[in-house]
């Protein structure tokens, strides 16, 4: 009887050790070669408001992109975007 509780009690914790690092994926690291748009440089607008974008004047393409709003799904390698959460908040500065 033993055994019969043992397999799925060690099947369960398999399945629950893959999903151990979600903050990895969550947060790229950029490489030179992936960084075309300079969102390396950005990194510092992460935790600030969404209108902190307004006053950047940049020659490349900037987008600023609110919770749950529609974007184009094209990319563009030199465009640099400012993805915020529900408050506002700046979340993630990337290319694309």
């Amino acid at each position: 009887m033993k055994r019969f509780t043992l397999l799925p009690s060690l099947l369960l914790c398999s399945l629950l050790s893959a999903c151990s690092h979600p903050d990895q994926a969550a947060h790229p690291k950029y490489l030179p070669d992936d960084d075309m748009c300079s969102a390396s440089q950005f990194q510092n607008y992460v935790g600030k408001p969404l209108t902190a974008v307004d006053d950047l004047q940049l020659e490349q393409p900037v987008r600023a992109i609110p919770a749950y709003a529609s974007v184009s799904m094209d990319f563009v390698l030199r465009r640099l975007n400012f993805l915020a959460d529900d408050k506002g908040i700046i979340t993630r500065v990337y290319c694309g």
